[in-house]
């Protein structure tokens, strides 16, 4: 008997069926069988699935002598299945990676559930992923499992099918079956969370649901539409033939009112001259399923009022009402937003003509983002070394928080930023600023930059159109023209700075002022950041970063964090960083692991962990001037370094041990391997090539030698010389670990 059953429906699907069925047959939980649904399809999905089953015994093809629709396709699949929990998956959506372990994971946790709810995120065609904004319902924080009344937030989910795990032997013994019709999942779902005795929540995305532009049912115009009405007469004749369920009536009768709402406003679902009949239905089931002394919320009342009488013409005069109204904005808007570009034009042009302020500078980071990286450090270093000097910062409005007290803080794109573009003597940044700035005679401009490139940067990306993504390499060189000066960390950057971005600047061999902070930060000020981020005393805290993919759309979820955690045991924690490219969370946070995607500061980041874990990202380079275990996870470089290209190979030369996969990973942390001799030597290598300046002094050297015209600065002190700041898990050196399982594969890049 498999743990689980997976069914799959398919009628005309042929573009999407093969990676619908490879989703399932991939999952790192092989205990399943994949049913799969012909119904009927006059495309080649009959031959797909037969295909599928002669390569592999899990799948079981199912082919229907006639078209019966999605509800009786799932029925039919039902019949078929003998594992001991049953889920649905259409056929153009996907499960992700290790969706079913974590799925039979959290079943074992509370105790086998009748209904096991967890998330799903809407896949674009452009690759964007948007995860369910009802997503707070299925936090895992309570006490699980639970029946419906402790828990009421979820009938405010998606209602379909193929979000949920059911038991087997709970759809058998209470006979629950799909209708047929559109909307088959309002009354099988309703039914199952009400009646169910246990239910338990997953925070996780488990399914990839795709919007397809064209094809959808949802999008198909047609008379089916009115099918809804006779799945709510099934729904409220559930709840009649049982009365300890009368108390859901109110909330069902709520559910079903906005329902009905949103397939008579949707523009593509009724044909052209039904509407007023659908709108005579509604207001039918609305008298017959009203339940009297139900409250209603106060923005639904117009809603509910409009379909409690029957009010088509009013409901559409609304709706031409409300169109007319988004139409007149949005001219609106575009005429004032071209009258503010050409004000703010003729406003720059005037600034640049009005003197140089000597005591101003500004500071910008990542494209408007917060106070961080070199950038941040400098600024902070003008303040205490340069205090005549007024400081400014650049950023959007949600990130403001994350700039100091008594720095000015501008929003792109405001007169007041223009102006001090225009007038600011100094000007800071790590990417380029707005390509219509005009640097004046006497504006001293610093490129601080993002890091010691691994990936192929600047004029290299001429040959990487993916990673590259249209960008103007003549306005480039443009933006490099006026540099005045460039920072480095270490001869590799510097030498590679020269080449790809070729011009007039100086390069200041200083260190990254950003690193500074790993050359001062005392034992105390590591304690402190631990106990702000809530990691408990004793614990080994991983940062895991990963970098982009200039080969990937969307964010990449190569490593599954919550296996992790729970096969290292309750030592271990999980910080979890985002690229700031993706500008979204990496991950939900639960339990041991922590999403700090949001945190304004990756330094104290680092300072507060034990050890990172990275691909391909440049944080490694700033992390080994801490001299604390880095642990490479390089599952796809191949991809990377096409896409990409890289300065040397990784693999070769690391900053410590390597894995290849997920379960490599754990065993390099499960055995120690990730703190052991061999990693400590590769470490000491990487450090002595990429930590030449980092001495805890660059930004002191920036701000002398640029702003104070000094000559005689501070020398660079040797790496040997250098105080480490400790580590939290340097006291758990040679403590044992617990044991753990160990995966059959060797760690021979160690």
């Amino acid at each position: 008997m498999p743990r689980f059953s997976v069914i799959v429906p398919a009628y005309q699907v042929q573009a999407y069926l093969r990676e619908c069925l490879e989703s399932v047959l991939s999952q790192s939980c092989p205990d399943l069988e994949l049913i799969v649904v012909d119904d009927c399809s006059p495309d080649a999905c009959g031959a797909i699935i037969d295909e599928f089953a002669a390569r592999d015994a899990r799948v079981h093809p199912v082919h229907l002598p006639e078209n019966v629709g999605l509800g009786r396709a799932r029925n039919a699949g039902v019949a078929r299945a003998s594992g001991d929990y049953l889920l649905f998956l259409d056929s153009d959506d996907t499960l992700t990676p290790d969706a079913l372990r974590s799925i039979a994971d959290r079943l074992k946790e509370t105790g086998d559930p009748d209904v096991l709810v967890f998330d799903y995120a809407r896949t674009y065609w452009t690759g964007e992923a948007v995860r369910n904004q009802a997503a707070l319902q299925l936090t895992e924080q309570s006490p699980a499992p639970f029946r419906l009344e402790d828990r009421p937030g979820l009938l405010r989910l998606l209602m379909v099918a193929w979000n949920k795990a059911y038991r087997r032997e709970f759809v058998e013994e209470q006979g629950f079956a799909f209708p047929p019709g559109y909307y088959e999942d309002t009354p099988w779902t309703y039914p199952v969370l009400m009646t169910a005795e246990s239910i338990a929540t997953l925070d996780r995305v488990c399914v990839h649901y795709r919007q397809r532009r064209q094809g959808s049912i949802l999008r198909t115009t047609s008379e089916r539409h009115f099918d809804v009405f006779e799945q709510y007469d099934r729904v409220f004749a559930y709840l009649e033939e049982r009365p300890e369920l009368a108390r859901w009536r109110p909330v069902l009768f709520r559910r079903m009112v906005h329902h009905l709402a949103i397939v008579y406003s949707r523009r593509d679902r009724l044909p052209p001259g039904s509407r007023a009949d659908f709108m005579r239905r509604a207001r039918a089931h609305y008298r017959r399923y009203r339940t009297r002394g139900a409250p209603i919320p106060l923005r639904a009342r117009v809603q509910h009022a409009l379909i409690r009488f029957g009010l088509h013409r009013t409901y559409r005069t609304l709706q031409l009402v409300s169109a007319l109204h988004r139409g007149v904005a949005r001219t609106t808007g575009k005429l004032l937003r071209g009258l503010r570009s050409v004000a703010l034009r003729v406003h720059y042009r005037v600034q640049r003509c009005l003197p140089l302020r000597a005591d101003r500078a500004v500071f910008a980071a990542y494209d408007g983002r917060g106070h961080s990286c070199n950038p941040g450090a400098l600024e902070s270093a003008f303040r205490d070394l340069a205090p005549h000097i007024r400081t400014a910062w650049i950023a959007r409005p949600e990130h403001h928080h994350t700039v100091p007290p008594g720095t000015r803080r501008l929003v792109p794109g405001t007169a007041a930023y223009w102006t001090a573009l225009a007038r600011s003597a100094y000007l800071v940044s790590n990417t380029a600023f707005d390509h219509r700035l005009v640097k004046r005679r006497g504006q001293t401009l610093i490129q601080t930059g993002q890091g010691t490139p691994l990936g192929h940067i600047g004029l290299d990306l001429q040959e990487r159109p993916a990673a590259a993504r249209g960008r103007d390499f003549a306005r480039l060189l443009q933006g490099v023209d006026q540099w005045d000066y460039v920072l480095s960390a270490n001869r590799h950057t510097t030498l590679t700075h020269e080449r790809v971005h070729p011009g007039r600047y100086t390069t200041l061999e200083y260190g990254y002022p950003r690193n500074d902070v790993f050359r001062t930060a005392t034992p105390a000020d590591v304690a402190r950041l631990r106990a702000s981020l809530g990691i408990p005393e004793g614990t080994v805290a991983i940062l895991y970063a990963p970098t982009h993919r200039d080969y990937r759309r969307s964010q990449r979820h190569a490593l599954d964090l919550q296996r992790i955690v729970r096969r290292l045991g309750p030592r271990f924690l999980v910080l979890a960083r985002a690229h700031h490219a993706y500008d979204a969370p990496l991950t939900s946070s639960f339990g041991r692991v922590v999403d700090v995607s949001d945190h304004p500061s990756v330094e104290s980041l680092c300072l507060a962990s034990d050890a990172l874990v990275t691909d391909y990202s440049s944080l490694m380079f700033d992390y080994a001037n801490l001299d604390r275990p880095i642990v490479i996870h390089a599952d796809d470089w191949e991809a990377y370094e096409a896409a990409r290209g890289t300065y040397f190979d990784l693999r070769s030369f690391p900053p410590g041990a390597v894995a290849r996969g997920e379960d490599e990973l754990i065993d390099i942390f499960a055995t120690g391997h990730w703190r052991g001799s061999r990693s400590a030597q590769l470490r000491s290598a990487f450090r002595e090539r990429f930590c030449t300046y980092d001495d805890g002094r660059a930004a002191e050297r920036v701000v002398r030698r640029v702003v104070l015209g000094e000559s005689d600065l501070p020398p660079v002190v040797p790496l040997d010389e250098r105080r480490p700041v400790p580590s939290a898990a340097a006291s758990l050196a040679r403590e044992p670990l617990a044991t753990v399982p160990q995966p059959a594969v060797a760690v021979d890049s160690l």
